[in-house]
């Protein structure tokens, strides 16, 4: 299936000279003056090496046919990291190096998208936002505004990210899986 490169996204699967690739990450760069590119890097997942491509981001890029379902982490040990199927039960385990710096958000129940191709698990798709809770960072400042920059924190799950100065150790957060990015205080 032909999509445009710009449509790319962490976790997709794309076919280039009969390969098949994951991508790690895709940017879309929009110069002022000359012609709109995403930047690609991917992982060639018949022996994971890295690569990148950088494309017209109109240009046809040859998405391949996978098999994407939601699973449930179930948890991790010697042989990597089990998932479970929510409607039939169906249990599988993926490879440390599919899941590879994603694994700080795998925790109990969390919900993702498996890509499998051939009946392995070639890529994994986190959900877009996750809740963090706020473990360490620095107390806020009299007199501080809430539109003055963000502060460093680390979430409980060792992931450093940037905060608005009003949130405090305790705190859960919403974050971006892609950028680890702030999103919002978490509700409830």
């Amino acid at each position: 299936m032909k999509v445009i490169a710009s449509s790319l996204r962490k976790g997709n699967v794309v076919e280039i000279d009969g390969r098949l690739h994951v991508v790690l990450t895709a940017t879309n760069f929009h110069p002022g003056k000359g012609t709109p590119t995403t930047q690609v890097d991917m992982r060639r997942i018949s022996d994971g090496t890295k690569i990148s491509e950088r494309w017209k981001t109109t240009d046809q890029v040859e998405r391949a046919h996978v098999d994407e379902r939601e699973y449930d982490f179930l948890y991790e040990d010697g042989e990597g990291f089990h998932f479970m199927e929510p409607e039939s039960y169906e249990q599988v385990t993926v490879a440390p190096d599919v899941v590879g710096d994603d694994k700080v958000f795998l925790e109990d129940g969390v919900r993702v998208f498996l890509q499998i191709h051939n009946e392995v698990a070639i890529a994994i798709e986190l959900p877009q936002k996750v809740t963090v809770e706020v473990v360490e960072t620095e107390p806020v400042v009299k007199g501080q505004t809430a539109s003055s920059s963000y502060k460093p924190a680390q979430a409980h799950n060792g992931v450093r990210i940037m905060v608005p100065p009003h949130i405090g150790v305790g705190t859960k957060v919403v974050i971006n899986t892609a950028d680890l990015t702030y999103v919002e205080r978490a509700k409830g």
